[in-house]
């Protein structure tokens, strides 16, 4: 009997691994009853594909049976596929699992092309399935599944352990998609009324230690570069986060982690343990406002919620927060205050959501008493609330997306609110201020390579608006200096000359190039007065200090980045070495005295300012 599991994601990228796919196959593989007649294989689709063309690829194989992994945001493809493919192989069987199908079973069993659905987990409902439709029967009865006209319970919660590692049998391949979904537990302790993670789950259900260790290590031996930690809640077993946070520095130093963390649970030795590894920590706030949270069933101490993030910033680990506008008893105004308690608080990046009423939650079952009017088809997103109009909604997003270019994607956390401040302005008005310079220009409409230049003009403007044209050149200064710094951070620094390379070196004689990780940079401040003032007050920095000018070499080194002043000789002298001319030829030409010049270059070789060109 051959099985088709159908994977869909959103668009490639590095998690775009079919995990809950793979854990089908090792369930259906490792079933002794099954393990002579089935054949399970794994299809992976995008969002952007043909559907009809997807359903061809599907029926080139001749499954008996195609079972779709159906998530909010591939619902609609997934049924434009089945139908396709129903059209193409008129007695195939077709099921769909995952979020969609166990939140709104009848929604889909509505489209008429599925056989029947499998809520909840899947793994031993799918298996009982597979037996029967083997053996010539319909699986009408097994827990888990429902077939058109009827209803199902969500099947018991299984052993985890009982699953067979995809990634350890081989059959999973991490490499494949440059990351790793790696589920450590399942369930969800908490009852946020817009989630449904807590549904039907049992509670909280980890991987056991042995497993989680033996999975690292294959991610170390592999090399993945990052991997996406699948647990709502990492950190709410505190001793066990701690063990396996001390495992990763031990065993995986070198992979970065991406985690979803309670605040609550965070003390001092945590934050040092994140920020003792590569990873970043998503927290969901979704509100500062504590009656909004009561109201979907969260708590909320704005004092603890600051201590926690302070111990976060103190250690330098990297984290972000989650805010939801939309929620019930939600309003611009407060969407806009919990906007400005977020940025206060100096997260790497903020994610910003409208509320979507997802089917089998809390919240879907409430929203018509609470006034939500939401879509009634994917991504269910609201379209009006009691505390918000349609356009009101509408501006939050803008001001929602001119946060994430501004703020996340210009990689602002480090100037912002200096720089707002100095406005005299709110962190929301000035990003508002930021939405209307856009004007109707989307997010998924500006390129990485744009912000920096849209950050720089919209300074221009707003200062010179605000009557702070004074402030502009450092508010200038700290935007560029920050931008030249992530993209040393980035970069990868050129292999260093060996001891022998170097015995041998005169860079008068060599050519040399700039190396691509450097960045030469001019500054109307001395670059070295702003990276002493930290995070200066823009008012009283430049009534201590003249706009003298400064050049600086920034550039990645040492496993941190550098930054030096240099002369403008000096400056000069790098930005003319094109790997062509020897350093002799372009001392003279900039008139850096010889020795002056070798002893300068050698300093830049040793450090990969420039590199030797062979």
């Amino acid at each position: 009997m051959k099985v088709s599991l159908i994977a869909i994601h959103p668009h490639p990228s590095p998690q775009a691994v079919p995990l809950a796919c793979a854990f089908l196959q090792e369930a259906l593989l490792a079933d002794p009853a099954l393990q002579e007649i089935v054949k399970p294989r794994i299809a992976e689709f995008f969002l952007h594909d043909d559907p009809a063309r997807c359903a061809a690829d599907i029926a080139r194989n001749a499954p008996d049976l195609v079972a779709f992994s159906v998530y909010v945001w591939s619902r609609d493809h997934a049924v434009a596929v089945a139908r396709s493919l129903r059209a193409l192989l008129p007695g195939v069987v077709l099921c769909a699992g995952g979020a969609e199908p166990t939140a709104n079973p009848d929604g889909l069993l509505d489209e008429g092309v599925f056989d029947f659905l499998v809520r909840g987990e899947g793994e031993a409902s799918l298996v009982q399935a597979v037996r029967v439709l083997a053996s010539g029967g319909k699986p009408a009865g097994v827990p888990g599944i429902v077939l058109p006209g009827e209803t199902a319970t969500l099947p018991s919660p299984l052993q985890l352990d009982t699953i067979p590692s995809p990634y350890l049998s081989g059959r999973l391949d991490p490499t494949v998609a440059g990351g790793a979904l790696w589920q450590l537990s399942r369930g969800c302790d908490f009852a946020c009324s817009f989630c449904f993670d807590h549904k039907g789950s049992g509670g909280v259900r980890r991987f056991s230690m042995e497993r989680i260790e033996a999975e690292l290590r294959l991610f170390a031996r592999l090399k993945i570069p990052q991997v996406f930690v699948l647990d709502s809640t990492f950190n709410k077993d505190v001793k066990r986060a701690k063990e396996i946070l001390r495992l990763i520095r031990k065993a995986a130093p070198d992979i970065h982690f991406h985690f979803e963390v309670r605040s609550e649970f965070i003390d001092a030795e945590m934050a040092e343990l994140f920020a003792s590894i590569t990873c970043s920590l998503q927290i969901g706030l979704q509100s500062a406002d504590a009656a909004v949270l009561r109201g979907v069933g969260r708590g909320f101490d704005r004092d603890d919620f600051v201590n926690r993030a302070f111990l976060l910033n103190q250690s330098g680990a990297i984290f972000g927060f989650d805010l939801i506008y939309g929620l019930p008893g939600d309003t611009p105004e407060l969407f806009r205050a919990s906007l400005d308690f977020a940025l206060s608080l100096y997260p790497n990046h903020l994610d910003i959501f409208p509320l979507a009423v997802l089917p089998g939650t809390r919240l879907y079952g409430k929203a018509p008493t609470l006034g939500l009017q939401h879509l009634d088809a994917p991504p269910y997103t609201v379209q009006a609330t009691p505390g918000y109009t349609p356009e009101q909604l509408r501006q939050a997003g803008r001001l929602a997306a001119a946060c994430d270019v501004f703020y996340s994607r210009g990689k602002a956390v480090a100037w912002f609110n200096s720089v707002v401040a100095a406005l005299k302005l709110t962190p929301s008005d000035f990003l508002t201020a930021f939405a209307a310079f856009l004007g109707e220009r989307g997010e998924a409409d500006i390129a990485e390579g744009e912000i920096w230049g849209l950050q720089r003009s919209f300074l221009e403007k707003i200062f010179t608006r605000r009557k702070k044209a004074k402030l502009l050149p450092l508010a200038l200064d700290l935007a560029d200096y920050h931008h030249h710094y992530a993209a040393a951070l980035m970069a990868t620094p050129p292999a260093p000359p060996s001891p022998k390379q170097l015995r041998k070196l005169d860079p008068l004689k060599q050519p040399l190039a700039l190396a691509s990780s450097t960045t030469l940079a001019r500054f109307n401040y001395e670059v070295l007065e702003i990276l002493d003032a930290g995070e200066p007050d823009l008012a009283e920095f430049t009534a201590c200090f003249r706009p003298t000018g400064s050049c600086a070499i920034i550039y990645p080194a040492h496993g941190e980045v550098c930054t030096e002043s240099v002369s403008p000789h000096y400056f000069e002298l790098l930005q003319a070495l094109d790997g062509k001319r020897d350093g002799k030829n372009v001392c003279h030409r900039i008139g850096v005295p010889e020795e002056e010049g070798r002893e300068f270059l050698e300093f830049a070789v040793t450090e990969g300012i420039v590199e030797l060109v062979m």
